[in-house]
């Protein structure tokens, strides 16, 4: 019945029209970076952005959003703390800010 109101899933080829072509390589590379990190990390697509989480908890760790010729990113390490807001423009800030990704990810219950 929810179905009936939500319309059918996004998928990522759905989504990745949207995305900006300055920042579209680096888009899909977090994307990948983010599904390589484990087997239950669980991809939410929705319209204008992307949101990683694991499991069926969903907790989530990172929020990808392409804005223009940048990628907004919300990291979040735990629940009860506020989350990081990374804008990111360039290949060696995305290097930087995968580390941050992969520590979200483990630290996030």
């Amino acid at each position: 019945m929810d179905r009936l109101f939500a319309g059918p899933k996004r998928t990522y080829n759905d989504f990745k029209k949207q995305i900006p072509k300055p920042v579209f390589a680096m888009f899909d590379s977090l994307r990948v970076y983010c599904l390589s990190l484990g087997a239950n990390v669980v991809e939410d697509i929705r319209a204008h952005r992307i949101v990683y989480g694991k499991s069926l908890s969903f907790r989530w760790f990172a929020d990808l959003e392409p804005n223009g010729d940048s990628i907004i990113i919300k990291i979040q390490k735990d629940r009860k703390d506020p989350f990081q807001t990374k804008i990111i423009t360039s290949e060696q800030e995305l290097d930087a800010l995968k580390s941050e990704i992969s520590d979200a990810y483990s630290t996030i219950h």
